[in-house]
């Protein structure tokens, strides 16, 4: 499943970026507010500071913005896991550290995060098998990582036994911005984070 193409009537890519993340941010906070349905491509343009003319100069509908939400939390957190996979270091401090980088994205992209996690199912179905794709690529990098701490021998652990550790450590990042409204009157982004890791990989 390939990165679907959204169109655009401008054909300078920097500028496209910038107006896209414009678009973006606009789009989430009605998102949040409204819901996705419920929200006007009219009103994501006047929230991102355009005529409805210039918002479709960079997207072709309504469901290239959501897309766009999904696609930029996916590229940042893969980005960053990445970094990980080809750092020098042992095994299990790669792990605390993608650990550290994923719960910090999550934490500066909040509101997209929630909004995906609200909306994905409005998506077309033709970009939906994408966007899930991103995030099983997502749990194989983590998984990965997890395989090398075993392979050193900083954990034991069976095959089975990884991916529920994986998938434990995505949903307790997104469960800073989930729960944010009950978490964050007891625990710093830093506190939690510590705690996390100790929880999910020192016990």
């Amino acid at each position: 499943m390939e990165k679907k193409s959204v169109p655009s009537l401008v054909k300078d890519q920097q500028l496209i970026n910038k107006r896209r993340q414009q678009i973006i941010k606009g789009a989430v906070r009605l998102f949040i507010e409204k819901g996705f349905h419920r929200t006007t491509t009219r009103e994501i343009a006047k929230e991102s500071g355009f005529s409805i003319g210039t918002l479709y100069e960079y997207i072709g509908t309504k469901e290239d913005v959501l897309y766009l939400v999904c696609d930029a939390i996916y590229d940042e957190v893969t980005e960053r896991l990445k970094k990980q996979l080809h750092t020098t270091g042992s095994a299990i401090n790669r792990l605390e550290e993608a650990i550290r980088a994923y719960f910090l994205v999550i934490d500066s992209m909040q509101d997209e995060v929630l909004v995906m996690y609200q909306e994905t199912k409005s998506l077309p179905k033709e970009t939906l098998p994408y966007v899930l794709k991103k995030e099983t690529e997502m749990v194989a990098m983590m998984e990965e990582i997890l395989a090398d701490c075993k392979k050193e021998e900083a954990l034991d652990l069976t095959e089975k036994e990884m991916k529920l550790i994986t998938h434990n450590i995505l949903v307790a990042g997104q469960m800073w911005t989930f729960r944010r409204w009950a978490i964050r009157r007891h625990f710093t982004l830093e506190e939690y984070i510590n705690l996390q890791i100790k929880n999910l990989i020192h016990n």
